[in-house]
């Protein structure tokens, strides 16, 4: 096809000019996000590339939502394997007819070219439908115009591309590469029939078109949410070191500021999560707090964190102050009930297809408010007064920590006894005497199944898990490092927990601190039991039973089998699961430190979870938390609901009544 000169002399600026203006963009956005602290430990290699493919060209946590994930995939793809059309378009300017070289004329790859044209076109078509007909919750809060835009970009850049491709061929006759373009074939057979300048114009137009929108859109991705076109893939590969469960430890002695009250207070990761949010609002749907009328929302977390960077950043690359007109990331970005209404239970983190963590961001800025403005709910105060007073949360307990022993014989490690296992018992078993049926009736297993524990009685103290996540760095790591001294003093190797909480820091977070031990949930010894026939179940226990996940257990630590696994061998029971279940699961109302506070903004988190209780029409609901048992047993009286919480270890218990042989 004839070309004259001038259509490289436009094409050349235009292309420098939309790749100048995004390059100085995104560049501008780089220095923006290495404003934040450093260094952040990543995970090993193998593990972030498995991310890559599994999150990014797999779509495991966008497909979720069958409809939003299959038109996500057929835009994604369809842009992969388009980008050929792009490269050629550009090569047209300066060559005419110009292809790839070796596959730019193969049939398989036109027809590959036409198949995402389609399918393109069928996603957008899908993401129309989704928005203006059955939009769901997590859509509303979204910047609509700016997706509207996205749409329109992408349709366009379809449709031009469609049209020059059929023109070129009904001009050029190009049988062979059509042979394979069977959407471009049939469409130039149409065109064909028109007159030879009519096709011209068509061709040009189109082509055009086809080149502008794509430079404009160029321009654009830096932009709002579809930056993530961009930081989506770095944001996944540089995933953290840390487990899930594990809060970032602070350098108390040697930190200039404790927490994060300004936004380069926060890591450069950070400010890369944010960067990189879609927001697509798969946080808000399962938020908690959110569902249940509070003021927290995780998207606006990362949006509003993006937009308060881009807004401050620029003075601050300049060593200028902020703007004086921009509010205080905390208590103006961010207000204090904002901040103090997150469960910490890892909902978002769990859907959010950036792989952004809401949970360090939030302790942070609670960090700030604790230990620098002493800025804390009063009941939550309270709490941080005790734990540092009594070395426990429970604000007027009058009970001893070995008061649950009363009827069962146990060892204990202060006596000069040894065990196998320290049994750590935990302030809420201890100290709340729904738990302590529980404690006694996993004592009675255990010595069912010959397992030797022993207990540190009125030694032992608290992990420290409510400090941490009400941002009390200090109180935490002093509870730690005298735990860790109180284990190696009397030998301990292996610990025991009944909470999940303490699973998960001793697990997860006193490694920081050099204490490294073996840390098994009563669970996932239970299932190990079983699995030996060390325990036997016999005595039927004919109840519909259905098993409430804890978030510290399940969505931080991915157990979420151990505790089935004991309740499908009762013999008798009928299990049945909450549609908010495994990763899917609801979180009781307990967790970042929440127990302690007056839930008063809209409904309760436990009376919504013991709806969903009630939903399945379960006779009882298994915890495996005694956290968890506080909140059910509060939500059920509330409710009035038919169905108690029992511990997974007290229904076990029941079944075990035959003497051990």
């Amino acid at each position: 096809m004839p070309v004259t000169w001038w259509r490289a002399l436009v094409v050349v600026p235009l292309l420098l000019a939309a790749v100048a203006i995004f390059a100085r963009k995104i560049f501008l956005i780089y220095r923006l996000i290495r404003l934040g602290t450093g260094p952040v430990p990543l995970a090993p290699l193998p593990v972030r590339l498995q991310d890559l493919i599994l999150q990014v060209l797999g779509h495991q946590k966008v497909l979720r939502r069958p409809w939003a994930g299959v038109l996500h995939l057929f835009i994604f793809w369809g842009f992969l394997v388009l980008l050929t059309t792009i490269v050629q378009a550009v090569g047209e300017a300066f060559r005419p007819g110009w292809t790839l070289p070796l596959i730019g004329r193969a049939p398989a790859l036109a027809l590959a070219q036409d198949v995402c044209i389609a399918l393109v076109l069928l996603g957008v078509a899908m993401a129309l439908y989704m928005r203006r007909v059955n939009a769901p919750k997590r859509l509303l809060g979204q910047d609509q115009r700016g997706a509207y835009m996205i749409l329109g970009f992408i349709s366009g850049i379809m449709i031009t591309l469609l049209l020059s491709r059929a023109a070129h061929f009904a001009i050029e006759r190009e049988a062979a590469s059509a042979r394979g373009a069977v959407l471009t074939h049939t469409l130039a057979g149409w065109l064909g029939q028109a007159p030879p300048y009519a096709l011209r114009a068509v061709f040009e137009a189109s082509w055009w078109g086809h080149l502008l929108i794509i430079f404009a859109f160029l321009t654009w991705i830096p932009e709002g949410k579809h930056l993530h076109l961009i930081t989506l893939v770095p944001n996944i590969f540089f995933r953290k070191a840390r487990p899930r469960g594990a809060l970032a430890p602070l350098d108390i002695e040697n930190a200039q500021h404790l927490g994060a009250s300004r936004v380069e207070h926060l890591t450069w990761k950070d400010h890369l999560d944010a960067v990189a949010c879609m927001e697509c609002g798969r946080c808000v749907e399962v938020c908690p707090a959110n569902i249940t009328g509070k003021e927290l929302d995780p998207r606006r977390l990362h949006t509003d964190l993006r937009k308060h960077l881009a807004h401050v950043g620029p003075a601050l690359l300049a060593n200028q102050p902020p703007p004086a007109d921009e509010p205080a990331l905390v208590g103006g970005i961010f207000s204090e009930d904002f901040l103090w209404q997150c469960l910490t239970c890892g909902a978002c983190v769990e859907e959010c297809p950036a792989a952004n963590d809401h949970i360090d961001k939030i302790v942070e800025m609670r960090r700030h408010l604790t230990m620098e403005e002493a800025r804390v709910p009063e009941s939550m105060a309270e709490a941080l007064r005790s734990l540092e007073a009594r070395g426990h949360p429970f604000r007027g307990a009058g009970i001893a920590r070995t008061a649950w022993t009363a009827g069962v014989q146990v060892k204990m490690l202060p006596k000069g006894d040894r065990a196998e296992w320290l049994l750590w018992v935990g302030c809420a078993s201890a100290l709340n005497e729904r738990n302590h049926a529980p404690m006694r009736a996993l004592v009675r297993v255990l010595d069912h199944a010959g397992v030797d524990v022993a207990i540190l009685g009125d030694e032992e103290g608290c992990t420290g898990d409510p400090a941490r996540r009400m941002g009390h760095e200090y109180l935490f790591q002093t509870l730690a490092r005298r735990n860790i001294e109180a284990f190696n003093r009397y030998g301990v190797t292996k610990i025991l927990t009944v909470c999940p909480h303490c699973y998960n820091t001793f697990k997860n977070e006193y490694p920081q601190f050099g204490g490294t031990f073996d840390i098994w949930h009563h669970t996932q010894l239970l299932a190990h039991l079983l699995d030996e026939l060390r325990l036997s179940p016999s005595d039927p226990v004919t109840k519909t039973i259905t098993f409430h996940d804890p978030c510290y257990l399940g969505r931080h630590n991915g157990e979420y089998d151990a505790p089935r696994r004991v309740l499908e061998a009762i013999p008798g029971a009928r299990t049945v699961e909450m549609a908010q279940c495994r990763e899917k699961g609801f979180c009781c109302g307990a967790g970042g430190g929440l127990y302690w506070t007056e839930d008063r903004i809209g409904q309760r988190v436990n009376h919504v979870r013991t709806d969903h209780v009630a939903a399945t029409g379960a006779e009882i609901v298994a915890t495996a938390c005694p956290f968890c048992m506080l909140m059910l047993e509060d939500g059920a009286a509330a409710r009035g609901a038919a169905a108690r919480p029992k511990d997974i270890v007290e229904l076990l218990g029941e079944s075990l009544r035959s003497p051990r042989s």
